[in-house]
């Protein structure tokens, strides 16, 4: 990691989508997780697809700071989103429906050998037993707009609040709410909390990953003369995370004896 620059800034970056002739599309952000050897960028699934609006990027461009001594040195690098027609991120839904994320594998040999990133864990998860509160002081780090620090390539964080119960479904969805001035250009950017006490120091990446901001919510039929933007958003639980890089299970030989079922392992709190 750069000693001028906090990690919190260097696990986010910018992202641009890109169609099949090369233009760029849309502006976004995305960040970085590890699992088990695995590197991933982490989005928003509208991002890569909207079938709404018929937003279907070919590829998504990132841009990866290169020199540890000058952050402004920085390289693009090319995240396909195909291969053969089929898509290469990964998606997952619950009983809602889809969720707002998606993890795209990032080949770790490809990056160039000077690449400077942090990338959060599965330990920067919420834990079962860290208390988070409605009222909880967050930082979302993204590039509203597209606006960021162009010299040096970093993104700009946002000061928010959880603005609904934390560990439930805000109306039955798979997110919980922000409150916080955000713009286009945030989606897919870190909902982070500084790191609780009852959590251990993780490595030079210290805070804890509650989610992934997606959108802004309003309120329907709300009038645009008379009332103001509610100024809340959305926040999908980083729990998904875990579902979306966890390797797949591999199967076992129908010869091979049956193995006893061993105890599961702890996760963090899923969301209610």
């Amino acid at each position: 990691m750069s000693a001028i620059v906090e990690s919190l800034l260097l696990s986010v970056t910018k992202v641009m989508t890109v169609n099949e002739s090369g233009q760029t599309m849309t502006n976004a952000t995305g960040f970085f997780f590890a699992n088990e050897g695995d590197l991933f960028l982490i989005t928003n699934r509208h991002v890569v697809l909207s079938e709404e609006t018929q937003h279907r990027p070919a590829c998504l461009k990132i841009e990866l700071h290169t020199d540890s001594e000058n952050i402004a040195a920085v390289q693009d690098f090319t995240v396909p989103l195909y291969a053969k027609g089929r898509p290469l991120w990964r998606e997952t839904s619950d009983a809602a429906g889809l969720i707002d994320i998606v993890a795209i594998a990032i080949e770790q040999n490809a990056l160039p050998a000077t690449a400077v990133y942090e990338a959060y864990t599965p330990a920067h998860l919420v834990q079962p037993y860290d208390r988070i509160e409605v009222g909880t002081s967050l930082l979302i780090v993204g590039f509203p707009l597209g606006f960021h620090d162009s010299l040096h390539h970093l993104p700009v964080a946002r000061q928010a609040i959880i603005a609904s119960a934390f560990g439930m479904r805000f109306q039955g969805n798979g997110y919980f709410l922000t409150d916080a001035r955000l713009h286009r250009g945030t989606s897919g950017a870190p909902v982070v909390a500084a790191i609780s006490p009852s959590l251990k120091k993780v490595g030079s990446l210290s805070w804890m990953l509650l989610g992934v901001h997606a959108a802004r919510l309003d309120v329907n039929g709300a009038d645009l003369v008379q009332d103001e933007r509610l100024g809340l958003n959305c926040a999908w639980y980083a729990d998904a995370l875990l579902t979306l890089t966890s390797p797949p299970p591999v199967a076992q030989s129908p010869a091979a004896p049956a193995q006893p079922p061993s105890a599961p392992a702890p996760v963090p709190a899923l969301a209610k």
